[in-house]
């Protein structure tokens, strides 16, 4: 009996160090998250870590995709835009005027996720009935199978085919009320896509409104104050952020281990680092008790084999002033306690130093992925904070 509860006693504190972690004393809900968190961390050790490169999503689709098309509300379509698929969601409720139209681009470090996914059909949902908006969900190709610029493409594809006047009118569209959203991976793709269509002489619509979720914008510096002050936060760490992107561009580890260290930079690309110079585009509260240290450089062989990296479309921070002049509204959502939470907030700096007009919602307490934790306080307060941005300027 002794060596029974001796057993018990050895296994609840392997299981409490196992599903503990220590949080930030403003997190709300603090036991919710560190479940979360415990379920994420399996997936990760079991899957991720025990797989050569990153799978996609058929393995979860059982639990994670939803089986349901239209209800009450909204009616679901599932079609494709220029061959890429689309889910387009449709108001049920008549109305007199043209609607808005968003464009949304999941996220999942560009070889995760769907439109189809639980919590991105709902999103999805509640968008098309709360605003009274046509939303097109869209999917693209993932990594590791494909790898930039696929996704990029596939997306700039698909809202190329949805900016075109008949499209609009076939689902009755504002075309002076469109905007594209996306939230990490797609809130990069989004900010690509917007840049992009600037420069495109064929695209005559163009965007009111561009809206980015914790978005990841550039792959030059890996050790902002960011990365330094959170690399084991719950839901996305420093490792695993910096493993999607690598993947984004090659299944080859070297370029892992490089930005890990952040010694992926050629010397001959130093003259980015200037769109990326976190000590004169952060404020003072995310520069304090920070150095900044000048950049060391790697091998010119990664950046030859995979310039991917180093391509405005695949890090839009990287973007000269000219181009960002042209950008629409925008609304950036950074939180706090996320490794990427100085990309979104440097991007803030240079667009308003570029004359954009932008709203920065800064979450104190938030962190990477609180928009999808159904049911969490903090999920209900981001969303209704997007939703009101939304309702006011698209």
């Amino acid at each position: 009996m002794g060596k029974k509860m001796i057993l018990l006693l050895i296994f609840g504190v392997l299981a409490a160090y196992y599903i503990y972690t220590p949080l930030p004393d403003n997190i709300e809900e603090p036991w919710r998250l560190m479940w979360v968190t415990t379920s994420l961390k399996t997936v990760q050790n079991v899957v991720i870590e025990k797989n050569p490169s990153i799978s996609g999503p058929e393995q979860f689709k059982p639990m994670l995709f939803t089986g349901q098309l239209s209800d009450e509300n909204v009616t679901v379509m599932q079609t494709t835009f220029n061959n890429v698929p689309v889910r387009v969601y449709v108001p049920k409720r008549k109305s007199e005027i043209l609607r808005r139209g968003l464009f949304y681009i999941h996220g999942g470090g560009w070889c995760l996720g769907d439109a189809a996914f639980l919590n991105y059909d709902f999103l999805s949902r509640r968008t098309a009935d709360r605003l009274d908006a046509i939303v097109i969900s869209t999917n693209y190709r993932l990594a590791p199978k494909y790898h930039f610029p696929s996704q990029f493409e596939d997306v700039y594809n698909a809202l190329r085919w949805f900016l075109h006047q008949d499209v609009l009118e076939k689902y009755g569209i504002d075309p002076e009320r469109i905007g594209v959203s996306g939230d990490s991976a797609g809130g990069n793709l989004a900010a690509a896509v917007a840049q992009q269509l600037i420069e495109d002489p064929d695209v005559k619509i163009k965007l009111k409104i561009q809206s980015l979720i914790y978005p990841a914008l550039q792959t030059l510096d890996m050790n902002l104050p960011s990365y330094r002050e959170y690399p084991h936060f719950p839901v996305l760490p420093k490792s695993l952020m910096v493993r999607f992107w690598s993947e984004y561009f090659t299944t080859d580890r070297s370029l892992e281990k490089a930005m890990l260290f952040n010694q992926h930079i050629p010397v001959e690309s130093s003259h980015l680092f200037k769109y990326v110079n976190w000590s004169s585009l952060l404020p003072e509260k995310f520069r304090k008790g920070h150095v900044y240290n000048s950049p060391t450089h790697g091998s010119s062989k990664l950046a030859k084999k995979y310039p991917g990296f180093l391509d405005v479309r695949a890090a839009p921070l990287l973007a000269d002033d000219n181009k960002l002049r042209g950008l629409p509204v925008t609304y950036v959502l950074t939180c706090q306690h996320d490794v990427l939470r100085d990309d979104g907030v440097m991007y803030v700096t240079r667009l308003r130093n570029a004359g954009v007009q932008v709203t920065h919602n800064h979450i104190e307490d938030g962190y990477h992925g609180a928009l999808f934790f159904n049911e969490f306080k903090i999920e209900y307060r981001i969303e209704n904070q997007y939703m009101s941005w939304l309702h006011e300027n698209l």
